[in-house]
């Protein structure tokens, strides 16, 4: 039986919300399906005074970013709790935005942020097949069904097509950043070009608004008894061999990928 002491005040709580790794729907990765529960928790268990964010991503799908991103403000507005980001190796393109979604951003000196764009990237096999003698055959209803068809040459229409909507889903995120850092944000260097920068650097030019790690900075804000209650996406133990080992392993490489761009 646990005996309530009248006028004795329990030392503050701060929940954490892991979010490590790239964005995306396959499994493995971060989305808005496996965060949803962890997220809720973190806002919802034991009357929190913050919730704090511990990022290392290197970004992945921007939809998923937003989602998750809206959740973490939604919920923060609702319990009326101030939220903290914290950056380990990488909070950059949609880990960026996810960092965001938090009142304050503290990184490390040597921290990667930004990479503000959009990309989309992939491979033309129109030669090879042609070299080799195959023929690509591919029937259609609306002409076009098969844009950007690795197999065909390169279609200038599809290219425009596509860039037009990398333009809009940018504006979406210079529009998310400018909102969530306001005056904060340098207005002497171009931020939204795709460059990233050290977290030292970022810091600077508005990025992040300080250097710091998440417990000290916590134990700071809040004292040294603060109690830190860890959050985040519940991994199978097993899985699946067959398609589901495949979907991993391919899951791997783009992830790989991701990280790659940035020396990790």
């Amino acid at each position: 039986m646990k005996l309530r002491i009248p006028f004795r005040h329990s030392p503050p709580r701060v929940n954490v919300v892991r979010l490590n790794g790239a964005i995306m729907t396959r499994q493995g990765g971060l989305n808005d399906q496996s965060l949803a529960p962890a997220i809720e928790r973190a806002f919802r268990k034991g009357k929190p005074a913050a919730v704090a964010l511990s990022i290392n991503s290197p970004g992945g799908s921007p939809v998923q970013s937003s989602l998750i991103a809206a959740r973490i403000s939604r919920l923060a507005a609702e319990k009326e709790l101030p939220v903290y980001a914290f950056v380990e190796d990488v909070a950059a393109s949609g880990g960026y935005w996810l960092a965001c979604a938090a009142d304050k951003i503290f990184v490390d000196t040597s921290s990667i942020v930004g990479s503000i764009g959009v990309i989309s990237a992939g491979f033309g096999f129109d030669q090879l097949i042609a070299k080799h003698g195959i023929e690509r055959r591919v029937y259609t209803s609306g002409k076009s069904k098969s844009q950007m068809d690795p197999f065909r040459p390169e279609n200038p229409e599809d290219v425009a097509r596509i860039k037009g909507l990398q333009e809009e889903i940018h504006e979406a995120f210079i529009q998310h950043v400018t909102t969530s850092r306001a005056e904060r944000l340098s207005k002497e260097v171009e931020l939204f070009d795709g460059a990233f920068w050290t977290g030292a650097k970022g810091v600077e030019l508005g990025l992040a608004d300080g250097l710091g790690h998440l417990v000290p900075k916590m134990k700071e804000i809040y004292g040294d008894k603060v109690r830190l209650t860890v959050f985040g996406p519940k991994r199978p133990l097993l899985r699946r061999f067959g398609t589901e080992l495949a979907s991993g392993l391919t899951a791997q490489v783009e992830e790989q990928a991701l990280w790659a761009r940035f020396g990790l």
